[in-house]
């Protein structure tokens, strides 16, 4: 394992942070229990003072399979994923191509698009050295319990990629903004939509800084350049306490404020 230093101001998606310490782990390490661990930064919100962090390093970005197994490791970008299936006419991660970051950042929040999740096409999960089965984890909308730092994971291969459900899901990006974000601020509540709701709350556009609730989807929270932690904070509590005032829900937040 080593130190590397990472400037969130650039490297995460949203655009904010400072330049920080991040002990990159290597195969075989032993990993910490006192550290948090980070993929791609593309959900993540970085304070003037994060907790420890750690990342897994490119030992992880690996691919391979069998017979009728395909294993990746956590620190793969869903990008070289989904490039890997279609070269491969592997079908079940064309929704991956929504989805920016790394398969461990998808793993640790069953991160998915509509009706498709990672959970779904996933078979099992390496902890601390073993498999573990998928139906042996608790998991749900956006969120998994996993015991521990997963460091790959196994899916079932299935023969036929899909290219007309890829594209169908590169359409969905249409209403999406395309300055700097870090995706879906909020999750959605049961039966509604969280950009709905703050955009009823009469949110949608608002600006404090550089930081904005989208004009073009109000749950996306976009940095113009230069946007600070307190503005985008300031903005998350705002949305939090004026769509509990209009409509007595909690919103709960899907990016991780660290």
């Amino acid at each position: 394992m080593f130190f590397k230093t990472i400037d969130f101001s650039s490297y995460s998606s949203i655009k904010v942070g400072q330049a920080t310490q991040v002990l990159m782990i290597e195969a075989n390490d032993t990993i910490p229990l006192d550290r948090y661990l980070i993929g791609g930064a593309n959900n993540v919100l970085i304070s003037p003072n994060p907790p420890a962090l750690m990342m897994l390093s490119k030992d992880f970005a690996t691919i391979s399979k069998d017979s009728h197994m395909l294993t990746i490791g956590a620190a793969m970008p869903t990008g070289r994923i989904v490039s890997y299936a279609k070269k491969h006419n592997i079908g079940g991660f064309e929704f991956c191509s929504k989805l920016p970051g790394t398969l461990g950042g998808m793993l640790a929040m069953n991160a998915g698009v509509k009706a498709y999740e990672i959970f779904n096409i996933l078979h099992s999960i390496k902890i601390k050295g073993k498999w573990i089965p998928k139906e042996e984890v608790e998991h749900g909308y956006r969120y998994a319990k996993l015991a521990g730092i997963a460091t790959h994971a196994r899916f079932e291969i299935h023969h036929g990629f899909n290219q007309t459900l890829l594209d169908d899901l590169l359409n969905l990006r249409s209403n999406q903004p395309s300055q700097a974000s870090a995706g879906s601020a909020f999750k959605n509540p049961p039966d509604d939509y969280a950009g709905r709701l703050i955009e009823a709350a009469g949110l949608k556009g608002v600006r404090k800084g550089a930081m904005q609730w989208s004009d073009l989807h109000a749950n996306f929270l976009i940095n113009w350049g230069g946007g600070t932690f307190e503005d985008a904070k300031f903005l998350i509590d705002l949305a939090k306490a004026e769509v509990l005032k209009h409509f007595s829900i909690h919103l709960q937040e899907e990016i991780k404020i660290l």
